[in-house]
């Protein structure tokens, strides 16, 4: 008989504010999601940097004919001095593979590179720089390579890879950080319609509280219907909230991005399913105690 009351309650407390229950719904679905997408952002990045650093190399390119480094003032590379570099990359404890790539092996991989393009038709064999390219067991070891090549004779420059792709993890955690920190925005301004929802159905249902009161019902019993009211409301809102995050990786990640983008690995479903929970238990868990604090400050029972 009490849970039928209380659901009667429910029922009628969701029928009356039906327009402020939506706009709850609403705000806590878009404040949701965008914390999803954040956290889609955040693996996404997690995916990339565990694929690209993995491939990560160090290239230590020799000097070539025209090369102006002070470390090639001495003109091309000989042969001693190409040898002694191979020989001393291996050596290190943080190499793990150690490839010598050619003049001609680097015009093959520049004419693969721009092969829609007319500016392979101005280079030659000749003009591409001999290198030597250095796969690490860490890639954040690249200092130690760069201390130990940089400036010696015989190599004009030490590039590592990790640094090019800075930029673009740095514009992913950008995007990261945005998106979090609007969700955050919209979840306070989703807490404080919860709040007002509650005190408005609290207020419109006065006299039956009151007469609850009167028969001696306690307090829990008294605020239940309210905070269950909050708490469907939330739930709703992380249901739909998920239900758009699995969009973004249907038809966005997978049907969009992924077909025009296979140089690169995208987040897996994994990721998705390790989201959606979080945002559904956030939806109750904060529409429950947005419900919960409202009611001790409005509602004195």
């Amino acid at each position: 008989m009490r849970a039928q009351f209380i659901l009667s309650e429910i029922g009628i407390g969701l029928r009356r504010n039906l327009t402020m229950t939506i706009a709850v719904i609403v705000t806590t679905t878009v404040s949701l999601a965008l914390l999803g997408v954040g956290l889609l952002v955040r693996a996404q990045v997690e995916t990339m940097k565990d694929y690209w650093y993995d491939k990560v190399e160090v290239s230590v390119f020799l000097c070539a004919d025209g090369s102006d480094a002070p470390s090639c003032s001495d003109g091309v590379i000989t042969d001693e001095q190409r040898q002694a570099i191979g020989d001393d990359l291996n050596a290190l404890p943080e190499v793990e593979q150690v490839y010598y790539e050619s003049k001609d092996e680097a015009f093959v991989h520049f004419k693969e590179q721009f092969k829609d393009s007319a500016i392979t038709d101005n280079v030659t064999a000749d003009q591409m720089p001999e290198s030597y390219r250095v796969k690490l067991e860490n890639p954040e070891q690249f200092e130690i390579v760069e201390s130990a090549f940089q400036g010696r004779a015989g190599v004009e420059e030490v590039q590592d890879q990790k640094a090019l792709l800075s930029n673009f993890f740095t514009l992913l955690r950008t995007i990261q950080t945005a998106a979090i920190g609007f969700a955050l925005i919209q979840l306070v301004a989703a807490v404080l319609l919860i709040g007002n929802t509650i005190r408005v159905a609290a207020f419109s249902r006065r006299r039956e509280t009151g007469i609850m009161r009167l028969v001696g019902a306690s307090n829990f019993y008294i605020q239940l219907p309210f905070l269950l009211e909050g708490a469907i409301a939330g739930l709703i809102g992380g249901l739909l909230a998920s239900g758009s995050i699995v969009a973004v990786k249907k038809f966005f990640i997978d049907d969009r991005l992924r077909p025009r983008f296979t140089f690169t690995q995208f987040v897996g479903w994994d990721a998705v399913w390790a989201i959606t929970p979080i945002l559904i238990i956030a939806g109750v868990v904060l529409a429950t105690l947005a419900s919960f604090f409202t009611l001790r400050k409005y509602m004195r029972v």
